[in-house]
């Protein structure tokens, strides 16, 4: 009698397909400074892919104004969009928790309930924008925390977040990527002299990371530099902003498929990572499925498989996929029954009693307790 041993290799396999995104940005002076929507246009085609995208960004504008504004309505109306960029005035969300419930919550709820009703897939992404350089000073001794840069930072981080989970949205973290560049780098200068709008280099930033966000790729090694950068500034700029998104997507809820596995022998042990997800579809390439969360699967015979995860959000009809190549390849080795124990009986992977059997995976449950797995082989 011999036992069957599995060995299991996996490689995760990343193909970055060429994509095309229909894109409604609504926001102010943030948005529309040094024409980010364009920036984001160019990083994207010179990767192959798409962007094609309108606009209703007037200064200053909350999300107040945005909710009853007719330009934005209209232009949300105007055809299906894959995503709507919604950014707040730069304080707001800044506030205290109780002011940003009050002030900021609401509207961004109308927001999101018009972009469901023109269109249930349209993914909503909220824009994380950047504390100013020196704080809130305007509203410092009304609310403290908004003193200083990291204060202000602190606050726009917890709300944006808030509203992302609200409303099982995606946050595009452009905010965290200045925090991180600002950390790294404090002397290279992302602001205006009014240290709030966005110099060319911190537009840079905003849109390399919106382009992580949005195609969920990196944005290192685009050819579209503008000009006034230099290459190995916009190179620092481009890890910047990919490292900030790409290793964090379950923390921005940027919708995505991913997994983990735990392999021993022919017994593989997945665990879903995807964020900003409702349902899922395991396949295995051997011509079984599974809907549970987190399943196991047990190989039955050697050769190459694809391990693929479906995942599906906005009611079903966005899917995203992640795949693992694997190898199974069987090998022999003598391994006699030890006489010693006194077999109990035989059950098959589903836990039925089975008759000892060839070819077939086996549990033999001896009294002693002890459990082996056995192939016999003839």
């Amino acid at each position: 009698m011999k036992r069957i041993f599995f060995i299991v290799l996996m490689t995760p396999l990343f193909v970055f397909s060429q994509q095309t995104k229909e894109v409604l940005f609504l926001g102010n002076s943030y948005t529309y400074y040094n024409d980010l929507p364009n920036m984001i246009k160019q990083i994207a085609l010179s990767f192959g892919d798409t962007l094609n995208y309108d606009q209703n960004t007037p200064g200053g504008v909350t999300l107040q104004n945005h909710s009853s504004n007719t330009q934005t309505l209209s232009k949300i109306s105007q055809q299906q969009w894959d995503h709507v960029i919604i950014q707040c005035q730069s304080q707001e969300p800044a506030f205290s928790p109780s002011q940003v419930s009050n002030d900021v919550f609401p509207y961004a709820q109308i927001l999101i309930d018009s972009i469901a009703s023109n269109y249930s897939c349209t993914e909503p992404i909220f824009y994380m924008t950047w504390g100013r350089k020196n704080g809130d000073q305007q509203n410092c001794a009304a609310y403290p925390p908004v003193c200083t840069y990291l204060g202000m930072q602190q606050r726009l981080r917890e709300s944006y977040l808030e509203m992302t989970s609200n409303h099982n949205a995606t946050c595009a973290p452009v905010g965290m990527a200045w925090k991180e560049s600002i950390n790294q780098n404090p002397i290279l200068e992302l602001y205006t002299t009014d240290q709030s709008h966005p110099s060319l280099e911190g537009s840079y930033l905003a849109a390399c990371t919106f382009y992580a966000s949005l195609f969920k790729k990196p944005s290192i090694g685009t050819t579209y530099i503008p000009n006034g950068i230099d290459t190995a500034t916009a190179v620092f700029l481009q890890h910047i902003a990919t490292n900030t998104v790409l290793d964090s997507m379950s923390t921005w809820n940027i919708f995505n498929a991913d997994f983990s596995f735990q392999q021993n022998n022919e017994v593989i042990n997945l665990t879903n990572l995807s964020s900003n997800y409702e349902s899922v579809l395991w396949n295995f390439g051997d011509g079984s499925t599974s809907n549970l969360e987190n399943p196991q699967h047990i190989y039955s015979s050697s050769g190459t498989f694809n391990i693929e995860l479906y995942v599906f959000t906005n009611g079903g009809c966005l899917v995203d996929t992640f795949s693992v190549s694997i190898n199974v390849t069987s090998i022999n080795s003598v391994n006699e029954l030890d006489n010693s124990k006194v077999l109990q009986e035989t059950i098959d992977i589903l836990g039925k009693k089975s008759k000892i059997d060839s070819n077939v995976i086996l549990f033999y449950l001896f009294e002693d307790g002890t459990v082996e797995k056995r192939v016999v082989i003839e």
